[in-house]
């Protein structure tokens, strides 16, 4: 009898291990680009961290890695293809197989980040096609023309949204006239619910997953709104209008929201370019509305992403499309602190206190003090590898291995402290 009473107490110990398997996937930790990496270094060398390996034989694509055991994954674009590569941690690829249709209009390149989960990797293409890949062989397990079959619609610039998961359930956003998010059972890629339209284009980010007055909730951005939908049954939960700038120069442009949201205590910031600016969202104690608490016409993120550390939100605005600077601005009021030209904008993640910034117009790598006092650069490097095209990867940390990647090249340096 103890003995039966021990196997179950060991099968439901492995059972809640193995339904809470580790996640990798965009801008750890947990889509807030503020890395849980320690023992890294405070300063570099005058060329930079040491370079550990490189590899130029990926497809070209701006999304970032994601990591298995033993195993890397990033995707490519070859044609009319969207392609998922796994390489070793030397950088050797393994093997790489077709997850999607592309997108094969403005900007073709592969954009959106794979997400590992044990033995699995789900991955979107640049068409809204779904997959379910097996991690150590490749073999897709299940897909899904999530986009098509849905009537979901397109900005210029297709889809870009890296799949959230959480327990069964993988979530995507193909907007549209019928619906506005999806949850799709991850073993099967069947749907399980879908949300109202918003009657609204997807945005270009990813959503995160928050609890607030006893619901969960998938937070993203459309091309014209912020907004939350219950995990567990699909409700749109509350929406806020977060549209262009009302400057008729501005007209030319299309909406454009590649900025995944920051969440704090029941606050929500979101940001776009093309002048839209920033809007700090406080949803109501009921998790049912929202309201805008402050708006912000200095942190004007374009692609980037931005971080919160210590209160302060960093990342870099949107000048004439192809400038920028990088900026500081207060959580709690959007009062800029300051605002300093530096290359060009970028992408940027944060560990231990630091800001890892990476210039999309000349490759710069720099390392910057995270500080509300003033932009405080402590080293710097050129990235010299890869393909023509604009540097607008995101870095990842792992493992003390700082993975930047440049169209068709994926580098990796050593940051670990000595």
């Amino acid at each position: 009898m103890k003995s039966l009473v021990f196997s179950f107490i060991l099968a439901v110990i492995f059972t809640g291990v193995s339904k809470a398997q580790k996640i990798s996937d965009w801008r750890p930790e947990n889509r807030t680009g503020v890395s849980a990496e320690t023992g890294l270094m405070k300063s570099w060398p005058a060329n930079g961290p040491q370079l550990m390996w490189s590899t130029l034989n990926l497809a070209k694509g701006y999304s970032s890695p994601s990591f298995g055991t033993s195993t890397i994954y990033i995707t490519g674009n070859k044609g009319d293809d969207d392609i998922l590569f796994a390489l070793d941690m030397n950088g050797k690829i393994l093997w790489q197989t077709v997850i999607g249709r592309a997108w094969t209009q403005t900007n073709p390149e592969s954009r959106a980040t794979p997400t590992v989960e044990g033995n699995k990797v789900y991955t979107c293409s640049g068409s809204g096609d779904l997959a379910c890949i097996d991690a150590t062989s490749g073999k897709i397990i299940w897909t899904n023309k999530a986009s098509e079959l849905n009537k979901g619609t397109f900005g210029t610039w297709g889809i870009a949204e890296a799949l959230l998961i959480d327990g069964d359930k993988v979530y995507f956003s193909p907007g549209g006239p019928e619906t506005m998010t999806i949850a799709l059972d991850k073993s099967t890629g069947k749907v399980i619910w879908k949300s109202a339209s918003l009657n609204d284009k997807p945005g270009y980010a990813s959503p995160i997953l928050i609890n607030y007055a006893g619901k969960k909730m998938i937070v993203n951005v459309s091309l014209g709104h912020v907004f939350a939908v219950d995990d567990s049954n699909g409700q749109i939960l509350w929406k806020v209008a977060h549209e262009l700038s009302t400057d008729p120069n501005m007209r030319q442009f299309e909406l454009i929201k590649c900025t995944t949201p920051l969440y704090k205590d029941g606050m929500v910031y979101v940001t776009g370019g093309y002048d839209t600016g920033g809007m700090m969202v406080k949803i109501g104690a009921d998790g049912k509305s929202a309201t805008v608490a402050w708006t912000d016409p200095v942190l004007d993120d374009h692609h980037g992403g931005v971080v919160l550390v210590d209160g302060y939100i960093y990342g870099s605005n949107w000048v004439n499309n192809n400038m920028g600077n990088w900026c500081c601005i207060d959580w709690k009021t959007g009062k800029k602190m300051w605002e300093t030209p530096w290359n060009c904008k970028g992408s940027i993640i944060s560990a231990e206190g630091l800001l890892y910034i990476y210039d999309e117009r000349n490759g710069n790598v720099g390392l910057v003090k995270a500080t509300p006092e003033k932009f405080s650069l402590i080293s710097s490097f050129k990235v010299t590898q890869g393909d023509t095209g604009p540097f607008w990867a995101h870095p990842v940390i792992h493992n003390g291995i700082l993975y930047i990647r440049h169209t068709n090249a994926l580098m990796a340096y050593n940051i670990k402290t000595k």
